[in-house]
């Protein structure tokens, strides 16, 4: 898919090591058309300004920093994609694309995913890892919503489950009912937990219909995080990502500790989903 579209992906971070290896390949594997990190044009002035709505004059003085830049690109269509974040912290990013780019509209919040590949061939969907700390119902439900677009265009269906630490009515508390107040505004599973989201004789004997879920959705930051780098280090899943969900163009947050493989594959998921 990413080959069809040819995009071209900003990489402000260009001159790490990493990533001026996996540019390499992504061009010599024809994924994308990787642009460099241009001089600040008056197209990116108009796009800080018409979405922010600040003076042209502060615009052009934030276009000093490498990652408002790139997002301003994406923004002027200069680029149709930025891919960052091996030497940016994850709000840094997201602060670019806020002021550059903004969110999609009808998105209350952006959140992230990582696409999930494990050994034995199973793509997952894991979110939100990288972005909403605590999210409340509402943000719980645009996460979910969000996510579940994302696995039917990656994985062709999307089987979503709200984790929680409870299934159904057999634990209580605020995540609880967070989490049960986003099933229930999106017809999703949940509260589920994760054994059961995922097995359906564990299902059964907790007296709910199977879900074999490709979708989990986490109460927490701490949750997902966690849970990501655990079926990484353990499990030996690649982790592609976090790609961040809810911006009006396409913007990948890379992990810092992202590998070459890891930066060449994210950027091809992040083109072939937008």
């Amino acid at each position: 898919m990413a080959r069809t579209r040819r995009a071209r992906v900003v990489f402000p971070e260009m001159d790490a090591p990493r990533v001026a290896a996996a540019v390499d390949r992504l061009r010599a594997e024809a994924i994308c058309d990787p642009v460099p990190l241009s001089e600040p044009t008056e197209a990116q002035v108009g796009a800080i300004v018409a979405q922010r709505g600040m003076k042209p004059g502060l615009a052009r003085r934030m276009l000093g920093k490498p990652l408002i830049r790139a997002a301003a690109m994406v923004a002027a269509g200069e680029a149709d994609a930025m891919v960052a974040g091996v030497d940016s912290p994850t709000r840094r990013v997201i602060e670019a694309a806020s002021l550059s780019i903004g969110l999609a509209p009808g998105v209350e919040a952006p959140s992230s995913f990582f696409l999930m590949l494990f050994p034995d061939g199973r793509e997952m969907i894991f979110a939100d890892c990288a972005v909403n700390v605590d999210p409340d119902a509402a943000t719980l439900t645009a996460i979910a919503r969000a996510s579940a677009a994302t696995g039917q265009a990656l994985l062709g269906s999307a089987r979503v489950a709200m984790l929680s630490f409870s299934t159904g009515t057999s634990g209580a508390g605020d995540s609880v009912e967070r989490v049960r107040a986003a099933a229930d505004a999106t017809g999703f599973a949940g509260p589920i937990q994760a054994d059961a989201a995922l097995n359906a004789a564990i299902a059964r004997t907790k007296g709910i219909e199977a879900v074999d879920a490709n979708v989990l959705v986490f109460p927490s930051l701490d949750a997902g995080n966690i849970a990501y780098k655990l079926c990484r280090e353990l499990a030996g899943a690649q982790a592609l990502g976090p790609i961040l969900q809810g911006f009006r163009r396409p913007v990948c947050d890379l992990s810092r500790g992202a590998t070459v493989d890891d930066i060449v594959a994210a950027t091809a998921v992040t083109v072939a989903l937008n």
